[in-house]
């Protein structure tokens, strides 16, 4: 009996230490993007709204997200606090999720090569 419970306690724990890393979600598969989704006119407009009032210049963040040169390289931590996966908050802090259709455009994004277009 003391068997038993060795290997129940055994494989519970590997259980949970095993899933309990922080791996980044992987985005949407390219084919759920059908048309273009462009920065200028729908991804800025979509952190000016919903990012800018904690992450732009002066606000004493250490994350800035005002253009294409600071999105484009924090995009899929970006993706993971909209979506409060992977380790991270959800994002805007204090503030109501994002609704899906932004999450959804902001990672078809992401999958088309997060042009600066």
């Amino acid at each position: 009996m003391k068997a038993f419970y060795f290997f129940f306690f055994f494989f519970s724990t590997s259980f949970i230490f095993s899933s309990c890393r922080k791996d980044k979600v992987q985005p949407l598969p390219p084919q759920t993007c059908v048309d273009t989704v462009y920065f200028s006119s729908q991804i800025l407009p979509l952190f000016q709204s919903n990012c800018a009032g904690c992450h732009s210049v002066g606000n004493g963040q250490i994350m800035e997200l005002t253009n294409h040169a600071q999105i484009f390289p924090k995009a899929e931590d970006c993706y993971n606090s909209m979506t409060a996966s992977g380790g991270f908050s959800l994002m805007p802090k204090g503030g109501p999720a994002l609704s899906d259709s932004l999450v959804e455009l902001f990672n078809c994004w992401i999958v088309q090569g997060k042009q600066n277009n």
